[in-house]
């Protein structure tokens, strides 16, 4: 495994614990440069109201990222936008 994403995956384990009790997962799709694509999927019983604005859910992942090198922009792609993008 590429050490930067297991660095991202190690970093963002601690919030993976509490999204899955709402029912999300936090994926890392792709990593280019300084750019991360981390996508938040919900699963069947997922808590529609438990995600916060993406602008807040970005401090998060970027608090959480702090301790990787290089990570400059967080591309995040939430379960809604998702659904429009698959009809």
């Amino acid at each position: 495994m590429n050490p930067q994403v297991a660095a991202i995956d190690t970093a963002l384990e601690p919030l993976r614990t509490g999204f899955a009790s709402d029912g999300y997962e936090i994926l890392v799709d792709s990593i280019d440069g300084g750019s991360v694509n981390i996508r938040i999927v919900a699963g069947p019983d997922a808590c529609a109201e438990c995600l916060v604005p993406k602008d807040t859910m970005r401090a998060i992942l970027g608090a959480a990222l702090t301790s990787v090198p290089n990570i400059t922009t967080i591309e995040l792609a939430y379960p809604v936008e998702l659904d429009h993008a698959s009809a």
